[in-house]
């Protein structure tokens, strides 16, 4: 009998069982409830937690309620003009508006008489661009007229309203020097119609680093979101996450007490780290081992995920990360005076406070640290500190393990 590994590690890769997040579902069947929508969704949290993972559960729960659903992961291409961002929106639209029909007084409203380059009954693409092009205006203006149009169709529906959902939406800017604004365009539309009535959702999901770029931006997106911070699962969640997924699948696999309480440690309770740890451990155990693997699942884990980050920084820009991650406080926030000061007691080139200011800041356009809205800076990676810890040896975590773990 071939075992099927239950476990799927992997980039926004649905889990065999969805551990914790009750709260979080919670908060979006509130704003699910909104009749008028005051407050749009922003998904945030590191690497691993799961943020694509809980959007994609979300996506039932509101088609049950009778929403509809449209959206993609963006990439940085999405906002490199207005023009793309809307383009982007009634391509995603149009996948779930060209079943609806056009009524007779909407088709006078947006010109199909006398505006030959409108031929479908339909709001499809080729309709939607049509409406968007003839319209005159900015950007903005255009956009908001095609929103107000599909609004008015849905509006002989039986559906509730429209979520625009977008994964990895850290990756949308502006460009100032460019003349071009796509977020602030985004932001300006949605904020228009939401005070206009129609039910029409921004649900965004990305790192830390977007809600601070929503806000500066646009400084009422402060009040234009609700904001869910996934964090890393608890100790009961952890167990949950490692065990269902065996249980539901009936295997023979079994885990000891001790090796659940070593998964738990080893995956600091992300999730993706505990899907990467179960699966080795899973498949280590059905090969006949008896204990975990832990040196050669770490060794694993380093490769595939943390060692093509750590590739990115220079060796000065190590020395900083090094110091950062012996801080008591390494894997929550951190403050420049705290790394300075640190820095004295092990370095014999220590960093100024200038200094770190300006390597923090070239660490996080490299994806590896963010500044927090307090002011603070954390680790961009979930575990990196212990990483780190274990390229210059000093991972406490490696040393407390029992003996017959370290195999």
């Amino acid at each position: 009998m071939v075992l099927r590994n239950p476990f799927r590690p992997g980039a926004g890769h649905q889990p065999p069982y969805l551990a914790g997040r009750t709260a979080e579902t919670r908060e979006f069947r509130r704003l699910l409830d909104q009749h008028v929508i005051l407050e749009n969704l922003v998904l945030t949290g590191l690497r691993g937690v799961g943020k694509t993972v809980l959007l994609d559960t979300f996506k039932p729960l509101a088609l049950e309620q009778g929403w509809i659903w449209v959206g993609t992961d963006l990439s940085e291409s999405t906002s490199i003009s207005e023009d793309r961002m809307a383009l982007r929106l009634i391509t995603d639209l149009a996948v779930m508006t060209s079943g609806l029909e056009i009524g007779r007084d909407t088709r006078q409203t947006i010109g199909f008489k006398g505006a030959p380059t409108i031929r479908s009954t339909r709001l499809d693409h080729d309709t939607l661009r049509a409406v968007l092009e003839s319209t005159p205006g900015l950007s903005s203006d255009r956009l908001k007229r095609l929103l107000l149009l599909v609004a008015e169709v849905l509006a002989h529906t039986s559906h509730r309203g429209i979520i625009f959902a977008y994964d990895e939406a850290q990756n949308l800017s502006d460009h100032a020097e460019k003349e071009q604004f796509p977020l602030s365009l985004l932001l300006d539309v949605f904020q228009s119609i939401q005070k206009q009535g129609i039910p029409f959702m921004l649900a965004l999901t990305g790192l830390p680093t977007l809600f601070p770029r929503l806000v500066e931006a646009r400084t009422f997106a402060e009040r234009m979101f609700h904001v869910v911070f996934l964090d890393r699962l608890s100790e009961a969640d952890s167990r949950d996450a490692i065990l269902k997924p065996i249980e539901d699948s009936r295997s023979p696999v079994t885990l000891e007490e001790r090796s659940i309480d070593v998964i738990v440690k080893m995956s600091g309770g992300y999730p993706y780290f505990i899907q990467f740890i179960c699966r080795e451990v899973y498949d280590a155990f059905t090969q006949g081992q008896t204990s975990i693997p832990v040196r050669a699942i770490t060794q694993k884990l380093d490769t595939d995920f943390f060692a093509g980050r750590w590739a990115r920084a220079t060796d000065r820009q190590r020395d900083l990360l090094a110091v950062i991650a012996r801080l008591e406080s390494a894997d929550l926030e951190f403050t420049v005076q705290e790394i300075t000061e640190t820095s004295r007691k092990v370095l014999e080139r220590p960093f100024s406070p200038s200094h770190v200011s300006q390597m923090l800041n070239a660490l996080a356009s490299a994806g590896l640290i963010y500044k927090n809205r307090h002011g603070k800076y954390s680790f961009a990676v979930p575990l990196m500190n212990r990483f780190i810890l274990r390229q210059i040896g000093e991972d406490p975590a490696q040393q407390t393990l029992p003996f017959d773990q370290m195999t």
